[in-house]
């Protein structure tokens, strides 16, 4: 492991992220939202999911840099008295497993349909690519405004 990651390092790809100071800003930022959404429960000032701790008479503070804001609740909160920040964390807990689970699930099914296509070839392969190409000829604002009108 630690030859790969040097020689990566000593790579022109590893010298061009070395060099550049925005690349390791969002590598940094990366690192520390992932760092964050996977140790949400200690990373968290609050648990958004105890319905005990909820104060309604916290409901609707601003941030804490605006007037009348706490430290207590750095992004403030909702009408419900939840803090904000903790929300955000415990988010991104979920849309990064929703990410993973579906960049996995996209990789299976296209390594399962390229075997197939592999072994078997002839009308298979033919039926794959041009499936492959109706997807690609629909421009992907067009598949979201479809998706969006449906759903």
């Amino acid at each position: 492991m630690t030859k790969t990651l040097a020689r990566w390092f000593d790579s022109d790809v590893g010298y061009s992220f070395r060099t550049s100071p925005v690349a390791i800003a969002a590598a940094l930022i990366a690192f520390v939202c992932i760092f964050c959404s996977v140790f949400a429960g200690w990373v968290a000032p609050h648990d958004p999911f105890n319905l005990a701790l909820l104060e309604l008479g916290d409901a609707r503070l601003p941030p804490a840099w605006s007037e009348g804001g706490s430290t207590k609740y750095l992004l403030g909160t909702d009408d419900q008295g939840r803090d904000i920040l903790s929300a955000l964390i415990y988010g991104a807990r979920i849309s990064l497993i929703v990410g993973v689970v579906s960049v996995l699930l996209s990789v299976f099914i296209g390594v399962l349909l390229g075997l197939l296509a592999g072994f078997w070839g002839g009308w298979l392969d033919s039926f794959l690519m041009r499936l492959c190409d109706v997807m690609l000829s629909f421009p992907p604002i067009l598949v979201a405004l479809l998706i969006a009108g449906v759903g």
